[in-house]
């Protein structure tokens, strides 16, 4: 694989993560609109990416044995709808962390128009299902996203 070759990971603007999506005829509906379980899906991929760009190793920790996130609460809001062909872009900022858990408020636009937001509760639990603590780095990244948050 050539270094060029590698996917899209969304690029951070201030502590904002950004991730752009192109709707394709997969993510529609027979109604012609985008089906309400790909938000989920874009959101998930922008949180995997926000946090691989940020510095978070998830794949290390879970194949350490340590543990890995799950979600923990999630509430959505759909406002209008996405169509087929359209471009959107996932924004996700990280709005609190606690030793086991980590909320990032995501929203999903076309230009200036929301189409959904959502507010999402990872917690990191260990093998047995139990939340652990979050590695202390990882916690001192989320501490300097929020600090950028508010001072944008």
């Amino acid at each position: 694989m050539v270094e060029t070759d590698q996917p899209a990971g969304g690029r951070f603007v201030g502590a904002e993560h950004r991730f752009a999506v192109r709707v394709y005829f997969e993510d529609t509906d027979l109604s012609g609109v985008v089906y309400h379980a790909n938000y989920l899906r874009w959101m998930e991929r922008a949180r995997s990416d926000m946090l691989r760009l940020a510095g978070i190793d998830q794949r290390d920790v879970f194949e350490s044995g340590w543990g890995a996130y799950a979600v923990a609460d999630l509430t959505i809001r759909y406002a209008a709808p996405a169509r087929l062909d359209d471009a959107v872009v996932v924004a996700s900022n990280v709005v609190r962390a606690t030793p086991a858990r980590v909320v990032i408020q995501q929203r999903v636009s076309r230009a200036d128009v929301v189409l959904s937001e959502a507010t999402v509760t990872a917690a990191l639990v260990g093998p047995d299902g139990r939340p652990r603590r979050q590695p202390a780095a990882w916690l001192e990244i989320y501490e300097r996203l929020i600090g950028e948050g508010k001072n944008a």
